[in-house]
């Protein structure tokens, strides 16, 4: 794994990009990531996916369901995909700060 400078933080990533340290993450890491990820720069709707997968994810330990994401945030798939356009799993977890997610996000 390498190590790359996120939001002036050394963290590992894996080869697709996805930190391995969850818990060194934070929003200037996100906006960095963002950048590599073309989402940038982060609105409030972006926000507010990010801090949904985000919150849920410091819960449980694991991303939300696609159906919960849509839920919360009260936006329909078509909008998360306007926002993230590689997706809600790879886009939108990789700038939560998220490890790949191994489900259906």
């Amino acid at each position: 794994m390498a190590k790359v400078l996120l939001g002036g933080v050394e963290i590992e990533v894996d080869e697709e990009g996805f930190i391995q340290e969850p818990e060194k993450w934070n929003e200037k890491v996100a906006e960095d990531l963002a950048k590599r990820e073309n989402t940038y720069p982060l609105t409030e709707d972006h926000w507010k996916v990010i801090n949904c997968i985000r919150g849920y994810y410091l819960k449980y330990g694991i991303a939300p369901p696609i159906r919960m994401l849509l839920k919360q945030t009260g936006f329909d798939l078509k909008r998360i995909y306007e926002l993230f356009p590689s997706g809600p799993a790879k886009g939108a977890c990789k700038i939560a700060g998220l490890p790949k997610a191994t489900g259906c996000v």
